[in-house]
Formats: C-alpha cells, sequence, structure tokens
C-alpha cells in the first residue's frame, strides 16, 4: 500500500471517529519518516456543543454571534499549537494588562517540531488573549489583542 493511499483512508477513518490529529511513522532502508497531520473543517465551528464536546475540542462561537474585536489582532502565521510560556510551568510571555514593545515574543507556534516565536509588531498594552495553552491554531487565527 502506499503512504498517500494509506494517509487517505487513514483519513476517512479519522473523520468517522472525530480525531483531528494524527502522528505518522514510517520506516524506509534509508531512514524514518515522521508527519505530523492536524485536520480542521470550517463547519465544526458550528456544530452542537455536545458533538463538538464528545471530540475534546472547545467549541467556537459562530462569527456573527461573536463579539467585535477592537484593538491591533497579531494572528498565527501558520497551523500548529500555541504555546504562552517558553515551556511548561514557566511564566507567560505576556498576561493581560501587560505592556509590550515592537519585537517581544508573547507567544509560541509549534509547527513540525520546531518552535517558531510570535512577536509584537507594535507597542501598546495586551488587552486579550484569544487561545489557551497548548491550543492548536489555524493559519491567520487571532492570538493576541494589543492596543
Amino acid at each position: 500500500m502506499s503512504f498517500r493511499t494509506t494517509v487517505e483512508s487513514m483519513s476517512k477513518i479519522m473523520d468517522e471517529m472525530g480525531i483531528t490529529e494524527l502522528d505518522l511513522e514510517r520506516q524506509f532502508l534509508f531512514g524514518v519518516y515522521r508527519k505530523h497531520i492536524h485536520l480542521s473543517k470550517q463547519q465544526m465551528a458550528a456544530a452542537p456543543v455536545a458533538a463538538v464536546a464528545s471530540v475534546g475540542t472547545v467549541p467556537s462561537a459562530p462569527k456573527s454571534d461573536a463579539a467585535p474585536i477592537t484593538g491591533y489582532v497579531l494572528k498565527s502565521p501558520m497551523v500548529g499549537v500555541a504555546y504562552l510560556a517558553p515551556e511548561p510551568g514557566a511564566k507567560p510571555f505576556v498576561t493581560v494588562g501587560a505592556s509590550v514593545k515592537s519585537g517581544d515574543t508573547v507567544a509560541l507556534v509549534e509547527a513540525m517540531k520546531t518552535f517558531n516565536p510570535i512577536k509584537s509588531d507594535k507597542d501598546g498594552v495586551v488587552k486579550e488573549i484569544l487561545v489557551t495553552d497548548g491550543q492548536a491554531v489555524e493559519y491567520d487565527q487571532p492570538l493576541i489583542v494589543i492596543e
């Protein structure tokens, strides 16, 4: 069975079971291929709370019902996992009400086992933190609001 066929069949199984993340590893003569796959579906945001909660994710409100975000929004430049502190148990990079300067690291986004710093683009005060530590994030998802 080809690797592509394996991924396609696993994707169908993941969809049926409500699984959103998968780590694949395949050994070859010349080494090991590892791949972390994160699936997301836009329609899950509008799913009923009971259905979404059963797969262990936090439901998000549809955009029309959400309060408008005011201020400058830092967005995730990639799909990955957001971390608000440099390591587990450490002091967070920023907290609500904290002053930040342009270039300050405010979070990390892990993608493909690489931790990418998310830096503030402007000076200001952290008004809101829109993600939780260890939360999966999408490309262009709002992370932090700065005023």
